[in-house]
């Protein structure tokens, strides 16, 4: 029972983490999240399993009835449309950032400092930017499970168990992987891209974030290509 819950969990890791085109989805907005990278890493995942999940129903119901494979083609589509798009949201939030306001400040020394400081208005807009990584995750999550049959393909030893409970088991694992694979890989890029902001080095932060977005692109033009 055990072996096939770890073997499960693997399997998913290696899933995950072999694919570029989920890494390059995720990449941009954990990066954009910093601390919070992790959540975008965490919804990915339900939303991956959700899809894959779907699409796995599908095929065992109504193989015969529904053109499953056209639907996961469209999706494969949708999806290489979707990073290049998420690439290019990277680039406009670098190049369209708004500076943070500064204050001048008299000291009882009589000398004047600058200090910055964030406008509620921003902060705002940082939560705003928050909820809308946390989305724009799961809504592609949802979409790479739906892209393609192999997905369920994966999910086919659990015909060959001799039990439903191993099955099932298999099934647990294969969510547990997935969703702990992508959640990690978040939380560490949301915090390298948090670590660099905090060593005040704007243009490493800039860059990180500008790769982050190139990646995205450069495998949602291939994956579309792919799909041709």
């Amino acid at each position: 029972m055990i072996t096939t819950l770890f073997s499960a969990i693997l399997a998913s890791i290696l899933h995950v983490i072999s694919g570029p085109d989920h890494l390059a989805a995720v990449t941009p907005l954990a990066i954009s999240s910093q601390k919070r990278g992790w959540k975008v890493g965490l919804v990915w995942g339900f939303g991956h399993l959700i899809g894959m999940l779907l699409i796995g129903v599908l095929f065992l119901l109504f193989k015969e009835v529904i053109p499953i494979e056209t639907i996961s083609g469209y999706s494969e589509q949708l999806v290489a449309i979707v990073l290049i798009i998420v690439g290019l949201w990277a680039f406009y939030r670098i190049f369209n950032e708004k500076k943070k306001h500064t204050q001048p400040h008299t000291h009882s020394d009589g000398n004047t400092h600058i200090h910055s400081y964030e406008s509620d208005s921003e902060h705002h807009s940082h939560k705003k930017e928050m909820k809308q990584n946390i989305l724009s995750s799961l809504s592609i999550g949802f979409l790479h499970g739906l892209a393609g049959v192999a997905h369920f393909i994966l999910l086919l030893p659990v015909l060959a168990f001799e039990t439903k409970l191993e099955g099932v088991q298999y099934i647990i694992g294969f969510a547990i992987g997935t969703v702990l694979a992508m959640t990690a890989y978040a939380f560490i890029l949301g915090n390298i891209a948090r670590y660099s902001k905090k060593a005040n080095d704007p243009i490493f932060f800039k860059g990180i974030r500008f790769a982050g977005g190139l990646f995205a692109i450069v495998i949602g033009i291939y994956w579309l290509y792919l799909t041709f």
